[in-house]
């Protein structure tokens, strides 16, 4: 069981907003604050090599909080600007060849199914989802009937959508990769600091993260996990002094394990925060986060439901912390500037076609309102979101 209270006197400024925006960008902790401000400070004092110099050793031990935190080898995690980033140096450096096919899901996001249609305009490969199955998840009997294509050599999907689809059943799609001898590249943007990861168990070769969402920690920044044997074999789209190591005038050598995928400037004091927000998750018990996270949303699913003229759009056995809705009559974007009008403010944002274009259109929609809660949010926060939707009928 998780101390609300205690969650609560933990972040800065909660008692002024509503904040349901947590899968957008979540509410640092204290903790991750004065983390941040600290070493900014020490840099204004010394200087940015000199106190990256003096914080080494927590440096380090960010790749061994991350690694605990997704049960990886510290060499198998990079840090990385953002999960984009993140996502696209995984992705790149894939020897994908005309006519490999690439499997994704219905609900992926349109930030990695651009990249899909970018290489199948400049090198001919073929991009094909997964059909759904009647939970609005993906169907793990179809993707295995897909995988008897011997062209297919990469299946890359969200664990999580980005509006009110399931929690993918990712173990599942792992052991049919695994099974198929393709590789498996899971974004994990929606999932790290919100759910359990542990990399073994899904059986994904390489996973994408954030700092900025569930996980509470700073934006701009996101790391990368690759898996040893897989990550020793690629050749980094983009190479510089720390992702290899020139020895002749002629010959370089690529960094061992993941590090091959970072670069070499960085942003010292949000690294840090980032590190200091894994360990602040680690402390509560991902576990219990993520029970908790359920039974907020829960919570939110049921009270909007509640209301004449909302529909709740959430799909799948498992849901997640994302509840998206439409209310007749007003636009998402209406209705989110109405609950930033509010007081206290409720902080909510609004998900158009463009961004999931395959799940929108296959369900029938354009444009949803996603609130997103996190174990901080109370109860006492979802009626008084829930009375000023009424109140916008």
């Amino acid at each position: 069981m998780l101390d609300i209270n205690q969650l609560r006197a933990d972040t800065p400024h909660i008692d002024g907003v509503i904040h349901f925006n947590n899968a957008g960008a979540s509410l640092m902790p204290r903790v991750v604050v004065d983390t941040v401000a600290a070493h900014l400070q020490r840099e204004s004092e010394i200087g940015g090599y000199e106190s990256a110099g003096e914080a080494q050793e927590r440096l380090d031990g960010v790749y061994r909080s991350i690694g605990r935190l997704v049960n990886a080898d510290p060499l198998e995690i990079a840090v990385v600007e953002n999960a984009t980033r993140a996502w696209d140096m995984a992705f790149y450096s894939l020897p994908l060849k005309p006519g490999d096919v690439i499997l994704t899901a219905f609900n992926e996001y349109a930030g990695n199914y651009i990249p899909y249609l970018q290489l199948k305009r400049r090198l001919g490969v073929m991009v094909r989802p997964v059909p759904n199955d009647e939970h609005g998840q993906i169907s793990v009997p179809a993707l295995r009937e897909m995988l008897n294509d011997r062209r297919v050599r990469l299946i890359s999907l969200p664990m999580i959508g980005t509006n009110g689809g399931p929690v993918q059943p990712v173990e599942a799609v792992g052991a049919a990769a695994r099974a198929a001898g393709v590789w498996f590249l899971l974004d994990a943007c929606q999932g790290a600091g919100q759910i359990p990861l542990d990399v073994r168990c899904i059986g994904c070769h390489m996973l994408s993260a954030t700092s900025r969402k569930y996980l509470r920690g700073p934006r701009g920044m996101g790391f990368l996990y690759v898996e040893r044997e897989l990550s020793d074999r690629l050749d980094p789209v983009l190479l510089d002094l720390h992702a290899a190591h020139l020895e002749t005038p002629e010959t370089y050598t690529v960094a061992p394990g993941a590090r091959r995928f970072e670069n070499w400037e960085f942003n010292v004091a949000a690294k840090l925060g980032m590190g200091a927000a894994v360990d602040y998750a680690l402390s509560l018990g991902m576990d219990a986060i993520w029970a908790r996270i359920q039974q907020v949303a829960a919570t939110l699913r049921a009270r909007l439901a509640q209301i004449d003229g909302v529909s709740v759009t959430d799909a799948g056995p498992v849901k997640s912390g994302i509840v998206t809705f439409a209310l007749r009559g007003k636009t998402p974007l209406d209705i989110k500037a109405a609950l930033a009008a509010h007081a206290p403010r409720i902080n909510v944002t609004a998900t158009t076609e463009s961004s999931t274009m395959l799940d929108m259109q296959a369900r029938g929609l354009t444009a949803l309102v996603r609130s997103s809660v996190h174990a901080f949010n109370t109860d006492a926060e979802i009626e008084t979101m829930a009375r000023a939707v009424e109140a916008l009928r």
